[in-house]
């Protein structure tokens, strides 16, 4: 259940994982009943670019606003209304998982946030390494990739704290 957001709803990938609730009007084959979907993307073209706000929803949140046996009739529909709410994000199961990106190195770390339950959006995230006591905030990559780039090996293994945009609650992830 994800979608692609237009500028204002990806903004520059701090939008990534924000979570909202969505349901479609105006089509006959709309069920009325509103579904939860997460950004996941950007959507710069087309009318991402020129609707004020754009949700692109992959196909099964597309057919999950549709009435039984009417999904392929909304898909086809292309373009529909519908209206959205922002809500906490819930990912049965998950609270928070970090996937080390492949390009990480000793001088290099890069992560990528999933399943951030709640705000959805953060605001930072912060990396300790192990024996010290601060924390060196890490610089968002691109969407939910977050890294930190310095001159000598990092010193695993490490405690990561994330800032969420909305409350500004953080939780940190301890070695």
């Amino acid at each position: 259940m994800i979608a692609a957001g237009n500028p204002p709803l990806f903004n520059s990938g701090k939008g990534c994982g924000v979570c909202y609730q969505v349901r479609c009007n105006g089509s006959a084959a709309c069920t009325g009943n509103p579904v939860t979907v997460t950004i996941t993307d950007s959507c710069p073209g087309g009318p991402c670019a020129s609707d004020p706000i754009h949700f692109d929803l992959s196909g099964t949140a597309f057919g999950a606003l549709a009435k039984s046996g009417q999904a392929d009739q909304l898909r086809n529909a292309g373009s529909i209304e519908i209206q959205y709410n922002r809500v906490p994000c819930n990912y049965k199961g998950f609270h928070v998982a970090f996937k080390v990106d492949s390009g990480s190195t000793p001088n290099y770390f890069a992560v990528v946030v999933e399943y951030n339950s709640g705000d959805g959006a953060l605001a930072g995230v912060d990396i300790q390494q192990s024996g010290l006591n601060t924390w060196q905030p890490m610089k968002q990559s691109w969407g939910a990739t977050w890294q930190l780039n310095v001159g000598s090996p990092l010193i695993a293994p490490f405690s990561i704290r994330l800032t969420s945009v909305g409350s500004k609650r953080q939780i940190v992830a301890r070695t």
